[in-house]
């Protein structure tokens, strides 16, 4: 049973243990004896304060004990320990809670989990998709659930759909139902401004492991302009919600935790067995007024 009373003989060794504190602290780091326990029976840890600015509150705790009918006091350790009011570190937090959106820079690598619920299978070559699929039978029975609950407002309120076959209905499948659409000159402007603000030539795609175009977060977009672009679904990517260029990329990669690292050139290897002869005479006179 641990006793409640320091050991006499333990609890006097206050210069002995103060003798070790200053041999494992800085000079003038060790402050006056502030307090003695008793940690078992002929176990006391002695503390004294710590003059150290970076830690305060902190003290140094200092452990010593004899053997029984001994009267010899040993030393067992010493070790800085923070006390009741000592100046503490937060509370760890995993990285994973402390990211925020935005938060990524040039060169920085965001490993993705195997199990993210934000990433499915491109294809399992199973026949039944999986169920977080758009198209699974989950998600089509959360989709009518939905609609079950949105009023559609009286007939005269909804547009009315072209008959089946017709141009009209051909024309609103493609998405040109419209009065006007963008002209090439317009599409080719777009596409400048995404190049420029999220292309291949920014800082973030510069540092990259690898380009958008094999990125599980790219949403793909229809149209001549989806051969090049595409939009970001990371969250925590820089590009969260814009058009990006295929060739882009940033630390976010789905795949950039698995990605192999380019190969190292290996260093020159120098030959110190071949000996190099340098002549060592000097040249005479004749020779140096011959040469002239």
């Amino acid at each position: 049973m641990r006793s409640r009373t320091p050991d006499r003989l333990c609890a006097e060794a206050v210069e002995m243990a103060r003798a070790a504190a200053l041999e494992a602290a800085l000079p003038g780091q060790v402050g006056e004896h502030v307090g003695v326990v008793a940690d078992g029976d002929r176990v006391v840890t002695h503390y004294f304060a710590c003059l150290d600015p970076g830690y305060r509150g902190w003290r140094w705790a200092v452990t010593v004990a004899r053997a029984a009918r001994a009267k010899v006091v040993t030393l067992d350790e010493t070790v800085l320990l923070p006390g009741p009011d000592a100046l503490l570190a937060p509370e760890w937090v995993p990285w994973s809670e402390r990211l925020r959106p935005g938060d990524m820079g040039p060169g920085d690598l965001l490993p993705t989990n195997a199990d993210d619920l934000r990433l499915e299978p491109g294809w399992t070559g199973e026949e039944q998709p999986p169920p977080n699929s758009a198209v699974s039978e989950e998600m089509a029975e959360l989709a009518e659930a939905e609609d079950a609950d949105v009023s559609a407002g009286p007939p005269s309120a909804q547009p009315t759909a072209p008959a089946r076959g017709s141009i009209a209905s051909v024309a609103e499948e493609l998405g040109m139902r419209r009065a006007r659409v963008l002209s090439r000159y317009g599409l080719h402007t777009a596409a400048d401004r995404w190049d420029e603000s999220h292309g291949p030539k920014t800082a973030m795609a510069q540092a990259a492991p690898a380009s958008c175009v094999s990125c599980g977060f790219l949403i793909p977009i229809g149209g001549s302009l989806g051969q090049a672009f595409g939009i970001c679904g990371n969250e925590f990517g820089p590009a969260d919600g814009h058009v990006v260029s295929l060739s882009y990329g940033c630390g976010g990669h789905s795949e950039a935790a698995v990605m192999p690292k380019p190969p190292r050139p290996a260093p020159p290897v120098i030959d110190e067995t071949v000996v190099d002869v340098l002549p060592s005479e000097e040249p005479t006179e004749d020779a140096d007024l011959g040469h002239a």
